[in-house]
């Protein structure tokens, strides 16, 4: 097997598994709203910056998928640059929710 399609192989690979975990992470997404409404921290804009998370997770889904259909080889590689941006991004903003999270634990004993 030569290099080139080892490397296009390995980025379909990764294109797969930043759909399958950023539709996951949708879902998680979710699940702290509610329950972040549950618990009635309503003062706080957690969950519409967890909303806005669940979107970009949303547009990782969809650049990495529109990339797995992808033919033509150098627009499937501007999108596999695109999703790991965009997923990064995502991940990055979660972190800083649950600092957020964690945060508001603390300050409320």
């Amino acid at each position: 097997m030569d290099d080139k399609n080892f490397l296009e192989k390995q980025e379909s690979s990764i294109a797969m598994q930043v759909f399958t975990v950023s539709s996951g992470l949708i879902g998680v997404c979710f699940t702290v709203i509610g329950i972040i409404n549950i618990i009635g921290t309503r003062e706080t804009m957690l969950d519409e910056i967890t909303a806005i998370n669940a979107l970009i997770f949303l547009f990782a889904c969809i650049f990495s998928y529109t990339a797995m259909k992808t033919r033509n080889p150098e627009k499937r590689f501007l999108l596999e640059k695109r999703v790991d941006m965009v997923f990064i991004s995502g991940l990055s903003l979660m972190v800083i929710i649950c600092l957020f999270i964690a945060f508001n634990f603390f300050q409320s004993h």
